[in-house]
């Protein structure tokens, strides 16, 4: 079964969109003042390569214009329009009362917050969360330096402490004894192994320049920010059971003990404040077509016909390769009955892509403009989707593509692997014997008269349960299939 998306804070959200006497700015300063567990996250709008300018608004807050003795280094960084801050004031300790701001910087006078901020940043007694915080400093600091001076950055974060410590802490790895694995999970990864929740990341690409924000938005933002004094409540605990005397080294809000072994400070040097030329890809190398890669059409509309056309030669069955960036698409796919596939490894150079979508006679799904460039390689066969959400993203490819749905489809493919069922039902004793060792059937449906299904390729069973059943009316109304 899913795992339940992540429900709303059960407490309100401020969004903070006015300066000078703006109530909710108000509120915000006297909560970062009084604050001793702070929680920080930013969202900014990426930039297009080759247009520096695009990306950075000329005026931000009520109208503060770009400074022209901003550095053209700061400038050349995306733009953080939102920030995101939760904090708990009193002894910061579990179950305390914590409130969530959506600071809007696009409405909310950059001149107000820079003093706040910095002094936040700096104050001993404050314990700054975040999620690999310091691209986000970065970007924030030279936010502030383009609208208010080069010297109006922030270049210093402490103490602090760093989300992806406190998971290998909980998780028993002690950075002091042991080598912490190299892979980094992402915060969803982590929300969803130590709170279980889902943290949905649909609008992590979001435009977050546009105004005004969508309540999608500004909840996806205030829970980044909120889960992390979740995290945070549980380090606090196993640190408690450890430490029978912690009680007595409580400084600030939070455990001296525990802030000396596992907080850092982020300091920004000169060189982190110049934006790094990307690494360079691997190039195609195609020596007839060398010429070609200037001229080719990178329009974002599908040009057709797809490979599986029956004119073309094709099987007339609809094949898709969906890349990293919408792999939730996929499932999608599979459960409307459509041969959806991902990519063989978990960081595909483009050259993997088009190669799997050559060989395999698919269509590749993306959202990486960049990967239009290269579909005069495969054929004409690479479509970006434009949509951000998996259900419209569903409605747009079978709406591009003219697919034909019917319900018989539906929930058809297995979800996990892609694979096909076998063609007779499973009985409740063979399905019994058949996930021995590898999958656990809920003793509830011992009593139930049920078929079972079971995928040729991964051996994962299926049964027409609530969740089937609910998942077909949901495709239903998606896939406008009538009665």
């Amino acid at each position: 079964m899913d795992p339940a998306p992540a429900p709303p804070p059960p407490f309100a959200v401020h969004l903070v969109t006015g300066g000078g006497s703006s109530a909710e700015l108000a509120f915000l300063l006297r909560s970062l003042a009084s604050a001793h567990v702070v929680a920080l996250d930013a969202e900014w709008k990426p930039r297009r390569r080759g247009r520096p300018d695009s990306a950075a608004p000329a005026a931000l807050g009520d109208g503060t214009p770009l400074s022209p003795e901003a550095s053209p280094a700061r400038r050349q960084f995306p733009t953080v329009t939102l920030l995101q801050v939760a904090c708990r004031g009193g002894d910061g300790g579990e179950g305390e009362r914590g409130e969530v701001f959506v600071v809007d910087l696009l409405a909310v006078p950059l001149a107000d917050l820079w003093a706040p901020l910095q002094e936040l940043f700096e104050r001993p007694d404050a314990l700054k969360l975040g999620f690999r915080f310091k691209q986000d400093l970065v970007y924030l600091s030279a936010t502030f330096a383009a609208a208010l001076g080069c010297d109006a950055g922030f270049d210093r974060v402490e103490p602090f402490l760093d989300v992806t410590n406190v998971y290998h802490y909980l998780k028993g790895h002690d950075r002091q004894k042991k080598k912490l694995p190299k892979e980094t999970k992402s915060l969803a990864a982590i929300c969803q192994e130590l709170l279980g929740v889902t943290l949905s990341k649909e609008l992590q690409c979001s435009d977050w320049s546009c105004r005004p924000l969508s309540e999608g938005q500004i909840q996806y933002a205030a829970l980044d920010a909120y889960y992390l004094l979740d995290i945070f409540d549980l380090f606090q605990q196993k640190i408690s059971m450890e430490d029978r005397h912690c009680s007595q080294m409580v400084i600030g809000g939070y455990l001296m003990p525990m802030v000396t072994k596992y907080s850092e400070k982020i300091l920004l040097t000169e060189s982190d404040t110049k934006p790094r030329p990307s690494r360079r890809k691997e190039k195609l190398k195609i020596s007839t077509n060398a010429k070609c890669k200037d001229k080719v059409d990178c329009s974002t509309e599908w040009q057709g016909p797809p490979p599986w056309d029956p004119s073309i030669g094709g099987d007339g069955y609809p094949k898709f390769l969906c890349d990293v960036m919408i792999e939730g698409l996929a499932k999608h796919l599979r459960c409307v009955g459509i041969d959806a596939a991902i990519p063989s490894s978990k960081k595909p150079e483009p050259r993997e892509l088009l190669n799997q979508t050559y060989k395999e006679q698919r269509i590749l799904l993306t959202r990486d403009v960049k990967l239009l460039k290269y579909q005069y390689l495969a054929s004409n066969q690479v479509y970006r989707v434009k949509s951000l959400l998996k259900h419209d993203q569903l409605a747009e490819v079978i709406d591009t593509f003219q697919l034909k749905i019917s319900e018989d489809q539906l929930m058809s493919r297995c979800t996990k692997c892609n694979g096909s069922f076998i063609q007779k039902p499973l009985t409740l004793e063979e399905a019994v014997e058949a996930s021995k060792g590898f999958q656990v059937i809920p003793s509830c449906l011992f009593n139930r008269n049920l078929e079972f299904w079971k995928c040729t390729d991964c051996n994962q069973l299926y049964w027409e349960g609530t969740q089937y059943h609910n998942a077909v009316q949901k495709f239903l109304s998606v896939c406008n299939i009538n009665d």
